[in-house]
C-alpha cells in the first residue's frame, strides 16, 4: 500500500518531469548570437542579417540571433571591441580614421553585407537643384551627424571640388519620415540619405526627386559584419554560420522580396505602420528595401557574395587624406569560401515556394 508520504514524493517527481519536458529538453540550448546595428530601432534595412531566424538558417547553424539597435556606428564599434556583442556592423567612414591613427583594436570585418553605392541626394519636385554641383551654397539635411550619409556625401562633394565645410550648410533633421517632412516644408534645400531611408519616405507618400549622381562615383561606403579577431579564430564555426545565414537570407530576398518581407514581419511585427493591414505592412517593407536588395551581391565580376575588396578602403582613405599603408588588420576574406558553401538554388526554390 502506498503511503501519503510516498504518494506526495511521486507526485513531486512527476510534476518536475512535466515541467522539464521530454528528455530532448536536457540538450544544451542554442547559443544566442548578439548582433549590434547602428540604428535607433530595428528596421528593414538590416533584414538580411536577421530574417534567417524566421527561415531556419540560424537553427541549421546551431544558434539563434538577437538583434540590438545601439543607436549609432560608434556605439556598435565600442560594443564589438568590448565583446558586448558577438557581431557588429562596421563602416569605413568611422573605422578608417581609427586605423590611420594606429589605434585599431582587435575587431575584424569578415563579410560585406551591403556593397557601394547606396546614398543619394533628394530635393523637392521642381527644385532648381539638378546636379551635385548645384548644391553649392545650399542647406543639406542628414538624419544625424553620426549617420553614414554625412561623411560619404561630404566625400563625394569634395571629389567634385566643393568644400563640404565652407560651400554648404549641414542640418540634422532626424531619420525616416521627419527627414522627408523637413525637405517637404523647406527647412532644408536637399536631403542626403541612404536607400532604405528614402524607401521609408516614399512609403509615407512624400514626393521627392533624386539628384542625378555624378559620373565615376567612388565605390566607397560598404557595410561589413565584424567580430573580435581572437573570437573569430576560436569560434570560427559561429562566424561562418552567421555569414552563411546572411548569404542565404540575401539570396532568398533577392529571389522573392515579398516572402522576405513576410518573414521579417513575423520576427518584428512592431516595425509595421500602426493600424496597417498585412498587405500594407508587407508593402511598407518592400518600399524600404527595394533599393537596398540590389546591393547584396558584389558589383565585381566573379566575386563571391560577402567578399571584401581592399580597393574600396584605399579609395576612401585617399579621398580623406588618411595615411594608411596597411589595411590587413581591419578585414579578412578567409571565411568567405565556407560561408558560400551552400546550395543557392535550393534557397531560391524555398523563396519561390514560401507562403508565410
Amino acid at each position: 500500500m502506498i503511503t501519503r508520504r510516498q504518494w506526495l514524493q511521486a507526485s513531486s517527481v512527476f510534476a518536475t518531469a512535466l515541467a522539464l519536458g521530454p528528455r530532448s529538453a536536457f540538450a544544451q540550448p542554442a547559443k544566442t548570437v548578439k548582433v549590434g546595428v547602428g540604428l535607433k530601432s530595428i528596421n528593414a534595412s538590416v533584414i538580411n542579417l536577421l530574417v534567417g531566424e524566421a527561415l531556419g538558417y540560424n537553427a541549421e547553424e546551431g544558434f539563434k540571433v538577437q538583434g540590438l539597435a545601439l543607436g549609432g556606428n560608434a556605439n556598435v564599434q565600442v560594443a564589438t571591441d568590448k565583446g558586448d556583442v558577438d557581431v557588429g556592423i562596421g563602416v569605413p567612414s568611422y573605422a578608417l580614421p581609427i586605423l590611420a591613427r594606429g589605434e585599431w583594436g582587435q575587431s575584424q570585418w569578415f563579410y560585406q553585407y551591403t556593397y557601394p553605392y547606396k546614398w543619394d541626394v533628394a530635393v523637392k519636385p521642381g527644385s532648381a537643384v539638378k546636379a551635385y554641383a548645384d548644391l553649392k551654397g545650399k542647406n543639406i539635411g542628414v538624419s544625424d551627424f553620426g549617420g553614414t550619409e554625412y561623411p560619404v556625401t561630404r566625400n563625394v562633394l569634395k571629389s567634385l571640388g566643393i568644400d563640404p565645410d565652407k560651400d554648404v550648410k549641414w542640418t540634422a533633421v532626424g531619420a525616416g519620415v521627419p527627414a522627408g517632412v523637413a525637405l517637404q516644408r523647406g527647412a532644408i534645400d536637399a536631403l542626403a540619405y541612404y536607400d532604405t531611408g528614402f524607401g521609408i519616405i516614399d512609403g509615407a507618400g512624400i514626393p521627392l526627386e533624386l539628384v542625378k549622381r555624378p559620373d565615376n562615383l567612388p565605390m566607397i561606403g560598404g557595410q561589413f559584419l565584424m567580430g573580435l579577431r581572437p573570437r573569430i579564430q576560436a569560434e570560427r564555426a559561429t562566424f561562418v554560420g552567421f555569414g552563411r545565414s546572411t548569404a542565404k537570407a540575401s539570396q532568398f530576398i533577392l529571389e522573392n522580396p515579398t516572402a522576405g518581407a513576410k518573414a521579417f514581419l513575423k520576427l518584428y511585427p512592431e516595425t509595421a505602420p500602426r493600424g496597417s493591414t498585412e498587405e500594407q505592412a508587407v508593402k511598407s517593407v518592400l518600399e524600404a528595401i527595394s533599393r537596398r536588395i540590389k546591393l547584396y551581391e558584389p558589383p565585381y565580376q566573379g566575386a563571391k557574395m560577402g567578399s571584401i575588396r581592399v580597393d574600396e578602403f584605399v579609395t576612401e582613405a585617399k579621398m580623406n587624406d588618411w595615411d594608411i599603408k596597411d589595411f590587413s588588420k581591419i578585414y579578412t576574406n578567409d571565411l568567405i569560401g565556407e560561408i558560400n558553401n551552400f546550395d543557392a538554388e535550393k534557397i531560391r526554390a524555398q523563396a519561390r515556394a514560401y507562403t508565410g
